[in-house]
């Protein structure tokens, strides 16, 4: 594995904007990683590489013209694919939606491509979010990095198993009844699911409305502090997210 592939958010981040390391370089480690592992693990149903490297060189171009870097600039991120995403496949881990492609993007989405994250690719979940194991896919199961005859939990569990592997850096998932914080605790990594109201669902493929939310994933609570400032706030888009202030997280994570 890539040096790279094993850094956190927030160290990647700081080589980026140090120069010791180029977006498109981390972006690269990541597609080599999923390259030399996902036919095991089979996090991904999607990687998105053309785009992934052109948000890249996007990050290069600024930091190269001495523009201020936005927190999560150059840092892979998988999503889990049931959050809409514009021209690309979004299946919800169902056949059924096997060529859906959406003509809009999740709120989350949105923010995290404006805080610099790049989607490194759509991850792996149990049918529509209902499973706990990922072995509900539509598609096929993905398997934990630690052990692949066992499996990553769900139904998060792509999420979860690309972070573990270091196929992503970070990601998102969404959590109902647990889908976050199990495979989380099942490959190692850290996961949450924020109070609901405080991060949108617009874009979301619903499973429960009264109980989803989508949150973080990553290798460290600081990690997770830095999507959850991107992707927190009330949005006019979604009528159950919260009209209030979102609090800094990344002093109490540290």
């Amino acid at each position: 594995m890539s040096n790279l592939t094993y850094l956190t958010a927030q160290d990647l981040r700081a080589k980026i904007e140090s120069g010791a390391i180029s977006a498109r370089e981390a972006v690269t480690a990541s597609l080599q990683r999923i390259n030399a592992v996902d036919g095991e693990i089979r996090a991904f149903l999607t990687v998105t590489t053309h785009k992934a490297l052109e948000q890249a060189d996007a990050i290069d171009e600024r930091r190269a013209k001495g523009e201020e870097l936005p927190p999560l600039a150059g840092v892979p991120i998988a999503l889990k694919d049931n959050m809409c995403t514009t021209g690309i496949r979004t299946t919800a881990g169902s056949v059924i939606l096997g060529d859906f492609i959406p003509p809009y993007s999740a709120t989350v989405v949105s923010r995290l491509e404006a805080a610099g994250a790049i989607l490194i690719g759509k991850a792996n979940l149990d049918e529509f979010a209902m499973g706990s194991s990922t072995e509900n896919s539509g598609f096929f199961t993905s398997r934990n990095p630690w052990d692949t005859e066992r499996v990553p939990g769900g139904s998060s569990g792509g999420a979860a198993a690309a972070v573990a592997a270091g196929e992503a850096t970070i990601a998102l998932g969404s959590d109902t009844g647990g889908s976050n914080r199990q495979p989380a605790a099942f490959c190692g990594v850290v996961g949450l699911k924020p109070t609901y109201g405080r991060v949108s669902r617009y874009g979301l493929i619903a499973y429960a409305s009264s109980l989803d939310q989508i949150g973080p994933l990553g290798r460290s609570v600081y990690d997770c502090a830095l999507q959850l400032n991107a992707i927190a706030g009330h949005d006019p888009l979604d009528s159950t997210s919260a009209n209030i202030a979102v609090p800094e997280r990344r002093a109490a994570a540290t």
